[in-house]
C-alpha cells in the first residue's frame, strides 16, 4: 500500500481551478510541457503521491480523466466504472485517497453519449429489465432510480435532451450518495474543506461543465 503524501494539501478551491485551467488546454488541443514529460517524475511518485483530485467517471474510451483535464502522472486518483456509478469499492476508493492522500476535491464526472445511460433508458421505455448479464443489470439498475422519474416528463418527447437530462440526473445521484453515504467523506467535509462537485464531458467539444452545486 503506498504511503501518506508528505506534500502540502492544495484546497479543493485550487484543485478545481487546475482542473478547469487543463480542460481548457485540451479543448482548445494543446497539451502543457508539465503533463507531457510527467513519465520522468516516475522515481519520485515509487514512494509517495499527492494527487489533486480524485476523479469518479465513467469508462468509456473517449473520457480519460488525465487527458481531459491535462494532468500528468501522479496528477489524479481516477476511479472508472461504467455510467460512473457509486457502489461501495468506489465509496472506499474515494475514502482511501481523501484520507491517506489528503485530497479535497472529489469530482463525478459523466459524459455525453453515455452507453450506461442508453442502456437505462431502453429497459425503463420497453418495461422490460434490461438486457445482458447480471453484472451488466447490476450496472443499469443503479443508473436506474435516479433516471427513472424523466420519463414521466415531455422530455421523453426529444430523445437527445433526456439522454443529457439523464446523465446529469445520474451524476447528481452519484454526487449525493458520496457526500451522504460515507462517514469519512462527510467528516472531510465539514472538517477538512473536502467538495464533492458534478461535471459532464461534452464529447464533441471536449470541455467539461462542473455543476454550481457544491462548487468551492
Amino acid at each position: 500500500m503506498a504511503e501518506p503524501s508528505e506534500s502540502p494539501t492544495l484546497s479543493a478551491h485550487d484543485a478545481l481551478a487546475r482542473l478547469r485551467e487543463g480542460n481548457r488546454r485540451y479543448a482548445q488541443g494543446v497539451r502543457s510541457v508539465d503533463a507531457m514529460l510527467s513519465h520522468s517524475r516516475r522515481d519520485d511518485l515509487l514512494k509517495l503521491q499527492s494527487p489533486v483530485a480524485i476523479i469518479l467517471g465513467c469508462s468509456d474510451s473517449r473520457a480519460p480523466a488525465e487527458i481531459v483535464f491535462d494532468q500528468g502522472l501522479g496528477d489524479l486518483f481516477v476511479i472508472r466504472v461504467a455510467g460512473n456509478i457509486v457502489a461501495p469499492s468506489q465509496v472506499g476508493s474515494v475514502e482511501f485517497a481523501a484520507e491517506r492522500f489528503g485530497t479535497r476535491l472529489v469530482v463525478v464526472m459523466g459524459h455525453t453519449q453515455c452507453g450506461a445511460i442508453a442502456a437505462t433508458l431502453e429497459a425503463i421505455s420497453s418495461g422490460q429489465k434490461g438486457q445482458g448479464s447480471l453484472n451488466q443489470l447490476s450496472i443499469v439498475n443503479r443508473v436506474r432510480p435516479s433516471i427513472e422519474a424523466l420519463m414521466s416528463t415531455d422530455l421523453v418527447l426529444d430523445p437527445v435532451r433526456l439522454r443529457r437530462e439523464a446523465m446529469r440526473a445520474n451524476v447528481r445521484a452519484s454526487v449525493n450518495h458520496l457526500r451522504h453515504g460515507s462517514e469519512v467523506i462527510e467528516r472531510l467535509a465539514e472538517e477538512g474543506g473536502l467538495a464533492v462537485v458534478g461535471a459532464e464531458l461534452d464529447l464533441a467539444t471536449g470541455e467539461v461543465t462542473f455543476f454550481d452545486d457544491g462548487l468551492p
